[in-house]
């Protein structure tokens, strides 16, 4: 769907970074919720606020675009781990969570499927939470590697090994940061805190988590390259395992959608009221999220939508609109960058007809 120009790109500057956190720190204040009934309150009476569209418009554009890319049949399930093959690829659904907790559904958005490389967003913040954005960054950082998500020679040649939290090597690093006693005890960690930004409890899918665990070897073989340079921060093993079963829980798009809606809410669950991650660090993993949310396909994705993003081989993908809220669509078959085909048509169409972008300042009411 896009031209591969990914931002991808070892000649990177770091102060690209900072202007990312920037303009999305300042989006995070920009706006009212994706649907909201009745006009914000600076609003003047009788009138919308220009970024809050009425709820039936949204679910009506949401409608069009389940009906516009229910029988595209292009991709195909991820293979490389067994159990992934075997979803059905029919399986099709779209969640919107405002951050006033409005929901807009269409399809199948109660089917639990995989998280998978989605968790690496959760459990950066929950690394932050404990070590602070400067730990993190100095333990892991996040420079896109200009290689695959599961690249060993990115660990060989990166200036930092590690890369940057959302591909394989900064993320199994940044399960490694993670405090517990154990093995066990930081994987419980883990998962309670998934819930927490989820708004109910989840829970690991034993057959995926099974599949995978019999697959790993190239991970495995990642977690002794960064032990090499010092880049891994508990025992290297115990970190891939952890890592495996956090990829392996299981969501919903309904439930997908909430966990975007908390960070698009500065952090506070729109469910439960519950604020789960710190405000302040709510910048730094959506500049992270839009740098490398895609793998490959980050940079057609920041061209294109405008969003910051993340995708996972279950065939998950989740947008963030800071201070509005978040979409997720589950539809299995991936392009060759490892993408949900379906997700990112109906993200990019969705958002498009509703100008959400973050580089956009049509976002915040300006006129084109």
């Amino acid at each position: 769907m896009y031209a591969h120009a990914s931002l991808h790109t070892r000649g990177i500057h770091t102060h690209v970074r900072w202007l990312l956190i920037t303009m999305l720190a300042q989006a995070l204040f920009a706006g009212t919720a994706m649907a909201q009934a009745a006009p914000a309150a600076a609003a003047p009476a009788g009138k919308v606020s220009p970024v809050a569209p009425r709820k039936e418009q949204v679910q009506a554009i949401v409608n069009e675009a389940y009906a516009k890319y229910k029988g595209d049949t292009r991709g195909k399930n991820a293979d490389y781990i067994p159990e992934l093959a075997k979803v059905d690829s029919k399986l099709f659904g779209i969640a919107i969570v405002t951050v006033d907790n409005q929901t807009l559904t269409a399809g199948d958005v109660k089917t639990a499927f995989s998280i998978q490389s989605i968790a690496k967003v959760f459990s950066l913040a929950l690394a932050m939470e404990e070590q602070g954005p400067d730990k993190v960054f100095e333990k892991i950082g996040s420079e896109p590697t200009g290689r695959a998500f599961n690249s060993p020679i990115a660990v060989v040649d990166m200036p930092t090994h590690t890369g940057n939290p959302l591909v394989n090597a900064g993320a199994i690093a940044t399960v490694s940061l993670i405090g517990g006693a154990s093995a066990d005890a930081k994987w419980a960690k883990i998962l309670n805190f998934y819930g927490d930004v989820a708004g109910e409890k989840l829970s690991l899918i034993d057959a995926v988590y099974k599949s995978e665990a019999a697959t790993n070897t190239g991970n495995k073989a990642l977690s002794y390259l960064l032990a090499k340079y010092d880049r891994i921060y508990a025992d290297p093993f115990q970190s891939v395992d952890v890592y495996t079963k956090e990829c392996s829980v299981g969501v919903t798009a309904l439930q997908l959608a909430r966990m975007g809606a908390t960070l698009a809410n500065n952090g506070k669950n729109p469910a439960t009221g519950k604020q789960v991650i710190k405000p302040e660090n709510v910048p730094e993993i959506l500049s992270a999220m839009m740098m490398a949310g895609l793998y490959d396909g980050s940079g057609g994705w920041a061209w294109h939508v405008g969003l910051p993003a993340k995708s996972g081989v279950g065939g998950g993908l989740v947008a963030v609109v800071p201070g509005k809220g978040a979409i997720a669509v589950f539809a299995p078959p991936l392009d060759e960058a490892g993408n949900s085909v379906k997700g990112q048509e109906v993200i990019q169409y969705v958002t498009n007809r509703l100008d959400y972008n973050v580089f956009s300042p049509a976002s915040v009411g300006l006129k084109k």
